[in-house]
């Protein structure tokens, strides 16, 4: 199969029916906060190990801005170990709360209001965090991309040399072909929201196409 942009990988994908069990945005937490401490919990990890840390900060009762900015360091530590990196992970995140606190006054003020600018001036958030944030906390018009978006294009014989520019190749796609894109959906789905399936699509399609090969091995 042959593809000439990031729509028509779009169309093959919505046909493989991928996200029939997940959430409307993909992202399994729909709580913003929620969503925005599992970006920065997911770095170097898998997601179940996220969804355990998530987990003890919810029993914690850690799941807001002025409740983390209060605990102190050694509680935070224990509750987020299971995702790795746990001391490293609990200073950037006291620390970007801080300056969200500092900056914006509230979360949904912070949701609002912040740039990519921002988030990349942070300790520890790079692109596809500061994306992932913006995309699927803040609900921003941000298409994310990853190491599956990355190996999944260079399947179709496209290779980018950065971030931005492989970034730009699926947002183009979309945005070119918006018309077409409100019939295969049947109605006028939101830039963000397709955003969001799209990459979701992508990362499930490459975890069942792993899965298989992985199992052609045995």
């Amino acid at each position: 199969m042959e593809i000439s942009n990031s729509f028509e990988l779009l169309k093959y994908l919505k046909e493989e029916s991928l996200l029939e069990k997940y959430p409307e945005f993909w992202w399994p937490n729909e709580n913003s906060f929620e969503i925005f401490l599992g970006a920065i919990l997911t770095q170097n990890t898998k997601w179940e190990n996220v969804e355990k840390s998530l987990a003890n900060l919810r029993e914690k009762n850690l799941l807001s801005l002025e409740a983390i900015n209060r605990v102190d360091l050694e509680t935070l530590v224990l509750a987020i170990t299971p995702s790795g990196f746990k001391n490293q992970k609990s200073i950037r995140i006291k620390k970007i709360v801080s300056n969200i606190l500092e900056e914006f006054f509230t979360f949904e003020s912070f949701c609002k209001s912040v740039g990519k600018e921002w988030l990349l001036e942070q300790k520890g958030i790079g692109l596809e965090t500061a994306d992932a944030i913006l995309c699927y906390a803040c609900r921003q018009e941000i298409m994310v991309v990853d190491k599956y978006t990355q190996k999944l294009v260079s399947s179709f014989g496209y290779e980018f040399e950065t971030y931005e520019d492989l970034q730009a190749w699926c947002e183009y796609g979309i945005n070119d072909n918006l018309d077409k894109i409100f019939d295969l959906y049947g109605y006028e789905i939101s830039l963000n929201k397709l955003y969001c399936r799209f990459h979701g699509k992508i990362v499930e399609y490459m975890k069942t196409r792993n899965k298989q090969f992985n199992k052609g091995k045995k």
